[in-house]
């Protein structure tokens, strides 16, 4: 049986592996069996942690909006879980990312949202 030469193909595939681990440190950037099972760890990271990313921002998020609705300086007293059923019910739809901006950015603004909602809830008890 004739020998068979293929080596720039394999090279070429795992040059392109290389590439891709190469800020990786000591064989898991050096030994082709390693490198393909760091490529696959790192994809698999990669993807599951996305969806994480979302999650820890949405907590974030309301954690910043809670801490900005609690303060007591202004007289608001409140808890975030009331302040987004008052939203709701009133119509005012903003996320909350956007509400955690604003409790970061203008407080005032968060504060004339909150004495907003409580007029409302005011004038619809006395109905």
């Amino acid at each position: 049986m004739t020998r068979v030469r293929r080596g720039y193909i394999a090279r070429r595939r795992r040059k392109k592996m290389r590439l891709f681990v190469s800020s990786f440190r000591g064989a898991h950037s050096k030994t082709i069996r390693i490198i393909t099972q760091q490529k696959i760890r790192a994809l698999f990271s990669a993807h599951r942690d996305r969806d994480k990313k979302k999650r820890d921002f949405r907590r974030l998020w309301i954690t910043r909006i809670n801490a900005a609705i609690r303060e007591t300086e202004r007289g608001v007293y409140y808890s975030y879980s009331k302040f987004i059923n008052d939203l709701y019910k009133r119509q005012l739809i903003l996320n909350r990312k956007i509400l955690a901006q604003i409790a970061i950015l203008n407080k005032n603004c968060l504060y004339s949202i909150s004495n907003d909602i409580e007029d409302w809830k005011k004038a619809n008890e006395m109905i």
